[in-house]
């Protein structure tokens, strides 16, 4: 291994995406931008591309299933457009004649964006929409098994930026094969890192010097009331957990149901293809799907027949199975079970009241997950409020399929994203769904205007009549 050569390397991509941004920017407008992000969604989202692209990502990477990687692709990149069709992501966007500011917004430069396997297409193709959009370049590092089909679909971006006049420097690559180094090398030089995927790099990327946006571990908790709509539930939370052979950071891990409705959701999830585990075969997918508390790649993000039948569970699993359901007590670092599985299964527990599901709630996401997203299945709205204020959380998923709503659906506000912040709580400078306006520096231009200065009883009069003193 040439380390020196690596690192060459990286010094001409960055140098080659510099050039392009400078450019890019200089003789840009917002309409330019948009029509770049257009080139760069079509590239995914045209059909026979898309169908595919999905198909070489699940060869490649052996995560996910092709039809839901087609699926996810299409609505996280329609569902993206949708979001910045009408934004001014460029140049002169407000005026405040009371105070005195004029706001304007600038590319940060070269971005470079670490992406995972478990999402090789639909998250750079969101990174680089959002990068292109306020005028920069970007640069993405894929993960090793994710190189191959990033490398397939950058062929179709370029070709569609050459058709509408635009440099195809602007989105580039690490060259294959993938290196620590090159990747080390391209956190230093670039402008602005994120780093979606592995806490490693996340970490990696915070001390690699430049200003780094890291999105959290997720391990989804979802809690189930007895005011919930059971077959509803039930049923968001069977299409959340195998979509995609659960490969989403925000699909169900763990389900809490209060007493008063745990036999009826255990019916409701078996009606949907839910199979419950006994005692010794919990034991046996405990056995395959981790060793010495880090996970395998036996379960992970396989098909529901594969699954099965590493199980030894295919003669006793009715035909319409699609996940398993693992009843358990045991939460917290003891317990590998409540922790983040990117598998068909999840993590069944029961308790008694709805302070006691927060409490066990809690207990995991402190272990795995904190600052992500916890889901609820409720009809009493006091509930999420509840929620929002217990919880080390950024995002309580109300009555929904928790994997589609995290990174934002066209059925709530969120904003449409792969990579979402954990606040503080998860480790990350950004607490919100990553999107194009981590993307933009903001310059103001200050005017004077009429002085506003208090006396000192207009801030210390509460105080003063307070103090004892």
């Amino acid at each position: 291994m040439d380390i020196e050569a690596d690192i060459l390397e990286i010094d001409a991509l960055v140098e080659k995406a510099k050039q392009a941004q400078a450019v890019y920017e200089a003789q840009g407008s917002q309409k330019t931008f948009d029509l770049a992000c257009q080139a760069v969604a079509w590239a995914l989202m045209k059909p026979e591309h898309n169908s595919s692209l999905s198909k070489l990502a699940v060869q490649k990477t052996g995560l996910g299933n092709a039809a839901d990687k087609t699926r996810k692709n299409h609505n996280k990149t329609l569902g993206l457009l949708r979001d910045l069709k009408a934004v001014t992501a460029f140049g002169h966007v407000e005026d405040n004649a009371e105070t005195g500011l004029s706001t304007y917004l600038r590319p940060k430069g070269v971005i470079a964006a670490i992406v995972p396997s478990t999402n090789p297409l639909a998250t750079p193709v969101n990174n680089i929409i959002n990068a292109l959009k306020s005028g920069n370049a970007i640069i993405i590092a894929p993960s090793p098994k994710g190189a191959e089909p990033f490398a397939t679909l950058l062929t179709f971006i370029h070709q569609n930026l050459r058709s509408i006049g635009l440099n195809p420097d602007l989105v580039q690559m690490v060259p294959m094969p993938p290196s620590k180094a090159k990747t080390q090398r391209l956190m230093e030089l670039a402008d602005l890192l994120v780093v979606t995927g592995s806490q490693n790099n996340v970490r990696a990327g915070y001390s690699s010097g430049t200003p780094a946006l890291g999105v959290g571990q997720g391990n989804v908790v979802t809690i189930i009331d007895e005011s919930a709509n059971i077959t509803d539930a039930a049923e968001k939370i069977a299409a959340s957990k195998t979509f995609d052979n659960a490969t989403s950071c925000s699909s169900e891990n763990t389900v809490i149901a209060l007493e008063e409705v745990y036999d009826e959701a255990v019916a409701a999830l078996e009606a949907e293809g839910g199979l419950v585990l006994s005692e010794e075969e919990t034991q046996r997918l405990m056995t395959t799907h981790w060793h010495n508390g880090n996970l395998t790649g036996a379960l992970l993000a396989k098909d529901i027949d594969v699954v099965l039948k590493r199980l030894e569970l295919t003669h006793r699993a009715p035909e319409n199975t699609r996940f398993l359901v693992v009843p358990s007590t045991k939460a917290g670092a003891d317990a590998p079970i409540s922790g983040e599985k990117m598998a068909q299964f999840f993590a069944l527990y029961k308790a008694k009241d709805f302070q006691e599901a927060v409490k066990l709630a809690l207990t995991i996401q402190d272990y795995q997950g904190a600052g992500h997203s916890l889901g609820l299945h409720s009809t009493k709205d006091a509930r999420a409020h509840e929620l929002a204020m217990a919880a080390r959380t950024c995002r309580v998923i109300v009555n929904q399929a928790h994997c589609f709503a995290t990174g934002g659906f066209f059925n709530n506000g969120l904003p449409f994203s792969l990579s979402m912040g954990c606040g503080s709580w998860g480790g990350n400078s950004i607490d919100g769904n990553l999107n194009w306006e981590h993307f933009v520096n903001r310059v103001r231009i200050v005017r004077v205007i009429e002085e506003n200065k208090p006396e000192l009883e207009d801030v210390f009069s509460e105080f003063w009549s307070a103090s004892t003193k």
